[in-house]
Parts: structure tokens; sequence; C-alpha cells
């Protein structure tokens, strides 16, 4: 033992060295590989430059490329398609290298790989998230959901599929919760499934698991779901007191608990599941915080969704319900916590119990958004034809830096808006102004107007 333990092991070499410079046959100008960014299963991601611009390069290992025959003509149609949303790190063209880069690199024969944009700096694993590994707030969270379902109903407007959500394959913002999604080559057209990809384990929906179906759309809204249960409340939708009575979580164990007899943890009439308070403490404390009409949803589609695909709820009524929390958000006065206020109750703190007071509110006719510091009014407040967009905000409510109970309107929008005060006298609000919520009744902006109620 000693012995071999002072043996060192051989150290693994990627499989493009650094430096080297590969023609490809579809390319005007060859790639030049810099460093190796990382490896997974199907390959090995470098960073690249081609035609000076800094990029990202997917090269698969050769034993994944002759086993998915049809991953190259999903690459190509991927391209062809064009990203659906900024959210995706989509293929931007695939890489073919040539016969003589192939014998000087000691590329094997049929190996390839794709263009993708390199990843920003600031965005971090959703796994980092989930595992309670870095600090990010409620709203950024919401956030996070919100862009997630926007980013798959753009997708599914293409008709395209992406097949394999899951925690692995999501980054995302801290800060602002925006997010990027990874490993597209999964993605085809909806209902074709060349690939080999079924789904990760946990997240796939019960068909699929089970082999009655093969991926899709309607498997892809379960698995959305799930990725999205673990973002807010970082817990797996199914693990519950039926998973403590499990010994050992092997396959078989794994097919019952998510595709045989799957039951929603908080499933408001099966309770054989519910979370055990010591050790599913996270999802016994996150449920609470969201508000009821997006509880409904995860019911929804674990519930009837279960077995109806048809029954799961839609991406774009995950983004309007996510929008009217992000609306609904407040800060606790006690504690300093964010809390998202349920209409016409009362709001418990979930973190020290206070009652909080409902504070002021915008109000468009349409939309209700509470007077709380960073809330946002965005144009689909205004205007209740237009889809929820979080992304551009014509106004952001803000602290006075000196007195945080005071609050104003700051101004976003290249129009300039009029302030009407409750003495009578109104003002004028440009572009980077704010104006103070106390004296304000009504706002006139570009795109309608904005009642302060109190």
């Amino acid at each position: 033992w000693p012995a071999l333990l002072s043996l060192s092991l051989p150290t693994m070499e990627s499989m493009l060295p650094n430096g080297a410079t590969i023609e490809c046959s579809n390319l005007s100008s060859p790639i030049e590989v810099q460093r190796l960014l990382g490896a997974g299963g199907q390959g090995e991601v470098y960073e690249v430059t081609f035609a000076g611009e800094a990029l990202a390069a997917k090269w698969y290992f050769p034993k994944i490329a002759s086993k998915d025959i049809g991953l190259a003509e999903r690459l190509r149609d991927s391209i062809r398609f064009s990203s659906p949303s900024p959210a995706f790190l989509w293929p931007i063209s695939l890489l073919e290298p040539s016969i003589s880069s192939c014998t000087s690199l000691n590329i094997p024969s049929g190996s390839f790989g794709y263009l993708m944009a390199i990843r920003p700096p600031g965005y971090v694993g959703a796994i980092e998230h989930s595992a309670a590994r870095i600090s990010v707030t409620l709203q950024s969270v919401v956030r996070a959901c919100f862009y997630l379902a926007e980013a798959f109903d753009a997708l599914h407007s293409k008709g395209l599929c992406y097949k394999d959500i899951s925690l692995g394959n999501l980054f995302l913002k801290p800060g602002t919760g925006e997010i990027l999604i990874c490993d597209n080559d999964n993605v085809e057209e909806n209902g074709k499934n060349r690939g080999l990809a079924l789904g990760t384990a946990g997240f796939m929906a019960p068909e699929v698991l089970m082999g009655k179906a093969k991926p899709s759309a309607d498997s892809d809204l379960f698995s959305m779901a799930v990725l999205m249960f673990h973002l807010l409340t970082r817990s797996d939708p199914f693990k519950g007191k039926m998973e403590m009575g499990i010994r050992c979580l092997d396959e078989p164990a794994k097919r019952r608990l998510y595709g045989e007899d799957p039951v929603f943890i908080f499933d408001p009439i099966d309770e054989r599941n519910r979370p055990d308070a010591d050790e599913h403490r996270a999802a016994v404390l996150t449920w609470p915080i969201y508000p009821e009409r997006l509880q409904r949803l995860f019911q929804r589609t674990f519930g009837p969704g279960m077995d109806n695909p048809s029954a799961r709820v839609r991406t774009g009524q995950w983004c309007e319900a996510l929008a009217a929390c992000l609306d609904s958000r407040l800060i606790c006065p006690h504690c300093g916590q964010e809390v998202f206020a349920d209409p016409g109750t009362i709001t418990q703190c979930w973190a020290c119990g206070a009652s909080i007071e409902p504070p002021a509110r915008l109000t468009t006719g349409h939309y209700a958004l509470l007077a709380q510091s960073d809330n946002e009014l965005h144009p689909h407040h205004l205007n209740p034809l237009a889809t929820e967009r979080i992304d551009a905000p014509i106004g952001r409510i803000e602290s006075h830096p000196s007195n945080p109970n005071l609050l104003g309107l700051q101004n976003l929008s290249p129009h300039t808006w009029t302030a009407q005060f409750t003495n009578g006298q109104s003002a004028e609000i440009s572009t980077g102004q704010r104006c103070n919520l106390a004296q304000v009744s009504e706002i006139k902006t570009h795109l309608g107007n904005v009642a302060l109620e109190r």
C-alpha cells in the first residue's frame, strides 16, 4: 500500500493543446486555442479566438461524436434557427477540422465541436445557489425564474424544445437575477427526437422517465417547474417523507420516487410526502414565503400536470405570476427581510413573525405596485395588452440616501413625466430625476397615468 500511494498518477491531457491553430472547412479563418475552461461528460470547453474575437468552443469526445449520430445535424439546425433569446449561450458555428489540422494535432477523424459566446464574468452556477454556497436576494431569485420562463417561451415559440433542463445547465447573476442557459446542443425541433438525451434524474417528466414518451416542449414545462422550485426553495419538489423511507436512493428507488409514484411535497390533497421539519428544513421555511398565486402554479404542474402534460402551467402563465410576485415585494420594517404580500390578507413576515402594515401602492387601473425601494415600474403595468417584461423598467422606487423611509420614483424613461402633488401643484420629472412619493397624488407618464393610493 505505501508503495502504491507514493506513485504519481498521470495527468490527463486535453484534446486540444494551448496555442493550437485549427483550420475548419466551414470557416473563413482558423481558430486559435487559448486555454481549457472546463470538461464534462460530453467533451471539453476552450477559450479560443476567431477573427480576433474571444469565443468559447465546445469540443466533443470522439465516443460522443460517434455515438450521437444526430448531434452534428441538430447543431446545424440550431445555428440555422439562430438563438431564440440572449439568455441562451447558443451555437454560432459548427467546427469541422480540416484533414491537415487533424493530422498535425492528432485530432481523431470525425471529431468536431462548435463555437459559442464565452460566458461573461459575474455569472455563477445555479448549483451554487441551490447548495446555499452563495448569497442571493429573493428578488433576484424570482427574477431568475421569470427570465427562465421568458427564455423557454421564446424557445418553444420557435417550435424547439430543450429536453434536458437541470441546475447544471443554468448560470445566474446573484445581484440582478439575469440568467444564461448553456449546453444547448440537446435542443431540436419539437417532436423530432434524433438525440440521445432524455433528461436528468429528478428533473425529467414522469412520462419520459417511465419510457412512455420522448422529451418534448410539454416535458420541458415539467422540468422547468422543477428547476424553478429548486431556485425558489433550494429544495427538491419530490423529496419528502417518502424519500426518508428509502434506504438507498439507487436507480429503482429514483424511478419510484420520480416516475412510478411521484408526490409533490406540498400537494394540497395527498399528504404522504410532506417535508420533514428537520430533514427538509429549507422547503418548510421557504415555501410559505411566496404568494398563493405562485404556489398554485406548482400545485397544478405537480398535481394534475403530473399525468396530464396538457394541464401543465404554460411559460406565459409563469411570467404573469412571477411579475406579480415582484410587484408585491416588501421589506419587513422589523427585521429587514424581503417579504411578498398576498392581496387582501394581512402580511406577516416569514422571518420574524411580525405583522406588516400595507404600504402605499402605485396603481394604473390594471396593476398595483407596492411602494417599496427597488420595486420597478414597467410598460406592462400601464398597457394590459403588453407582454410582461422586467428587463427595461421605465421607473424605479428608491429610498432617500439619508432617510430610508422617504421614497421617491425615478424616471428611467427618455420621456418627461408630470407629477401632480396633493397640494394641487405639479412639476415635471425629466429623465433620471426623482419625485417624492409622499407628496404625490398622480404621475402622468408617456404610457399613461399612475395614481398613488395610501
